[in-house]
């Protein structure tokens, strides 16, 4: 469909709110959580990112869809998110790379989206708000009567309490080889893992092997792993009692652990910490979070709606007996926990995403610390 083909669209919030506007992407009905997302580049990697999965992403950068898609940079196999939002889609694709335009892309994987909206009055709703329940109705379902509409969305199911790793993960287990020295095999249990962190670990030295997220302790043993790794992902951790309960065993067996993201709200659990749902939450590649070991404030890429309840200062002991553990990360814009540190077990995790496609790289070095990590304790063992 032309983008000069104006079909109506229009996009409806729990709190009553509408913005009536132009159909964009595939047509009909989606339902999801609204969340905005603030990078103003890289929106083919939002789009692939899983963890996206269950939320319709609103692009506060006003103008999308000028560079077009290609087939170099998804992150996973598909268009994740619900629906899409944006104010003005580029009439042209301008870019070399590109191999088809962004709303074709849309219209291809199913994804209702709305154009040709007030962005900035959706955003501003949601940060005084906090994220809910919306849904675009376009085409047909344009002209569903507006009580009809409002029924719909205040029925959907909300985002806190949804384990939704079932929809992203793999069904069988990939591998990919590592990349120069190898140091060993890597479990990596997929809640919506994304290719840029498959390379980078890689990149690092590991057979990285991608398992589905109902891998049991005795799967991810089979494979020897010399550590584990879990995934960014979409969903509640909350409701992620099973990989809880795997992490410990992994926490338990003594292998070396990195997660991000998804996987350090599960670490956080594991440790025996509480999490809970961000009013509105992070979501863009501008993201400032300080390093508490080194001190340096870096550029991150974030996509999360949950936190981890921690004491951002000091140490403190596990609940659940894993010794001391410490907040090693915090985001600066609102001392959000954005990082964990165990320091009697060999075991970190993230919030963000340190591969950060595409961009920024200030994180990157996250990959480095846990080789290292990963060789030093190999090195313990050895010695033994």
């Amino acid at each position: 469909m032309s983008l000069f083909s104006i079909e109506p669209a229009v996009l409806v919030l729990e709190d009553g709110s509408r913005f009536p506007g132009a159909a964009y992407g595939a047509r009909g009905t989606t339902i999801g959580e609204v969340v905005f997302s603030t990078g103003m580049t890289g929106y083919q990697e939002t789009l692939t990112d899983p963890s996206y999965a269950g939320q319709i992403v609103l692009q506060t950068a006003p103008h999308i869809g000028n560079t077009g898609m290609n087939d170099e940079d998804p992150e996973s196999r598909r268009i994740w998110v619900a629906g899409y939002i944006v104010r003005d889609p580029s009439r042209v694709v301008s870019n070399w790379r590109a191999d088809e335009s962004l709303d074709a892309a849309l219209e291809r994987d199913g994804i209702v989206g709305i154009s040709g909206i007030d962005t900035r009055a959706v955003t501003r709703i949601i940060r005084s708000v906090g994220s809910m329940r919306g849904a675009i109705f376009s085409g047909d379902a344009a002209n569903i009567a507006d009580e009809e509409q409002m029924r719909i969305v205040r029925e959907a199911p909300l985002m806190a309490g949804q384990n939704l790793s079932a929809d992203v993960s793999v069904a069988v287990a990939e591998v990919t080889a590592a990349v120069g020295e190898r140091i060993g095999n890597l479990a990596v249990i997929d809640l919506g893992v994304k290719q840029a962190t498959i390379n980078n670990l890689a990149e690092r030295g590991f057979e990285v092997h991608v398992m589905p997220q109902t891998s049991s302790i005795e799967d991810i043993t089979a494979i020897e792993p010399v550590a584990v790794f879990y995934s960014n992902g979409p969903g509640d951790p909350a409701a992620s009692d099973g990989h809880v309960a795997l992490l410990r065993s992994v926490l338990d067996a003594g292998y070396p652990f990195f997660g991000i993201c998804f996987g350090n709200q599960l670490l956080g659990r594991a440790l025996g910490l509480g999490t809970y749902k961000l009013p509105f939450g992070h979501r863009g590649i501008n993201q400032p979070v300080l390093d508490k070991t080194t001190g340096r404030v870096e550029i991150t890429a974030h996509n999360h709606g949950f936190a981890v309840d921690a004491p951002i200062d000091g140490a403190f002991d596990s609940p659940n007996g894993y010794g001391k553990v410490e907040v090693s990360h915090i985001g600066l814009n609102d001392q959000v926990v954005e990082g964990l540190r165990a320091l009697d077990i060999p075991a970190f995790s993230v919030q963000y995403h340190p591969e950060a496609a595409a961009g920024p790289h200030d994180a990157n070095y996250l990959f480095d610390r846990f080789r290292d990590m990963v060789i030093a304790h190999n090195d313990t063992k050895d010695s033994k």
